[in-house]
């Protein structure tokens, strides 16, 4: 990774570098220190990217930990982290390196225009393939390259297919890596990361294998870990997570933040079919309002897709309503992280959240990784929330927003 392409290395003839694998293999620590000397030992003046899921995860994934290390090995950098973008010197040349985003489809529309000599994709499978293709079509001047790192996804996400199977075709150098290359680990520091996954987060994120996922979605969930009982006592921080329905039900959680763990409270479970009424926003609304029984709200995280009750809220002008996102993969994955590190709990009370959570599982045979549509309405709401407020819209319980009165 670090030297294929210098002059006789044998691999400087590639125009791209796939690096997948395991988690704490040192894809990224590489990948980055390779990319920032190939840049500076090359070329002067030019632009370059540096892509992730989120512009603040580019800064905390990889400018943070690693521009230290650049500093050691006397390059020059200045960053200017309100435009998005950093100087780098070294051998008496300077670049810019830019910063972007790429967390749905419509993020292609920041890059596009912009003339790159190379783009490096930090974590390429968890972005949109319009983004990464229009990155890749912006590197247009001689000699660009491009730089792929990525944990394993489903064996028929595109960019397994496109690029991982096609790397000979696509003049790719193609690097598997596991947590044995890298020398920076203990052994007890590896038998921790071994024990914190299973199923097919084990396969891919402890073995780096491309692999389907089977089986319950959080095998990690357990009664005897994530869930408690008793009076919850204060918490610092309130907030409510909504998945909506109307044929389908509607699931509420009350959740509360003590320390650095959330606890799911209480919660609301409407089933229309199973009651044999249907309720109205209205009704759901006086729901909402009797779940957070006068505790102050930070935020109502809501089904983006619920417009309808998310006006309702609004016009109440009680509290903040925010619509969740609903990247399905990104928030399963956010949820599994917060389980294993133990961030979120269940009060014995949640009894729709604890059946659904033994029951939810993956599509078999669907092709890619898509969980089955049934015992999902209390796991969409579960997911909104740790989105919203663990994920990189919020940190780690941070969450600033504003709403319109009505």
């Amino acid at each position: 990774m670090l030297r294929w392409w210098w002059p006789g290395s044998g691999d400087e003839g590639y125009g791209a570098v796939i690096c997948d694998g395991a988690v704490r293999s040192g894809k990224t620590m590489c990948m980055f220190l390779s990319f920032a000397q190939w840049m500076c030992a090359n070329y002067d003046g030019r632009a370059f990217a540096l892509c992730g899921r989120c512009v603040p995860s580019v800064r905390r994934n990889i400018v943070l930990p690693y521009v230290p290390m650049l500093r050691e090995m006397k390059f020059v950098c200045s960053e200017k982290a309100a435009a998005n973008w950093m100087d780098l010197s070294l051998y008496g040349n300077t670049n810019r390196l830019y910063y972007f985003g790429g967390n749905n489809a419509g993020s292609a529309g920041w890059i596009q225009g912009t003339t790159l000599t190379g783009v490096l994709f930090d974590e390429a499978a968890l972005m949109p393939r319009d983004f990464v293709e229009q990155a890749i079509a912006r590197c247009s001047p001689e000699g660009a390259r491009l730089w792929f790192n990525c944990n394993p996804a489903h064996p028929g996400h595109w960019f397994h297919r496109e690029w991982v199977q096609k790397a000979e075709a696509k003049n790719a150098l193609y690097l598997h890596l596991t947590m044995e290359d890298n020398p920076a680990l203990s052994e007890a520091v590896k038998a921790r990361y071994r024990s914190l996954y299973s199923g097919a987060f084990y396969r891919r994120f402890v073995e780096g294998a491309w692999c389907a996922a089977e089986g319950l979605v959080y095998p990690m969930f357990s009664r005897e870990r994530h869930v408690v009982s008793g009076p919850p006592g204060d918490c610092s921080r309130y907030a409510v997570s909504c998945d909506y329905g109307t044929v389908n039900p509607s699931a509420f959680g009350l959740w509360g933040r003590r320390g650095g763990t959330w606890t799911r409270l209480r919660e609301y479970y409407w089933d229309s079919r199973a009651q044999g009424q249907q309720r109205t926003d209205e009704e759901h609304y006086r729901a909402l309002e009797q779940l957070a029984g006068g505790l102050p709200l930070a935020f109502v995280a809501c089904d983006p897709s619920a417009a309808s009750f998310m006006e309702c809220i609004r016009r109440h002008g009680r509290y903040i309503v925010i619509p969740a996102r609903n990247d399905v993969l990104l928030g399963l994955r956010q949820v599994a992280d917060a389980l294993l590190a133990g961030r979120l709990l269940f009060h014995e009370s949640c009894a729709d959240c604890l059946r659904e959570f033994e029951l939810y599982s993956w599509e078999e045979g669907a092709g890619r990784d898509a969980p089955r549509k049934e015992n999902d309405h209390a796991m969409d709401d579960v997911r909104y929330f740790v989105v919203t407020a663990m994920g990189d819209r919020g940190g780690d319980g941070f969450f600033a927003g504003s709403v319109g009165r009505g």
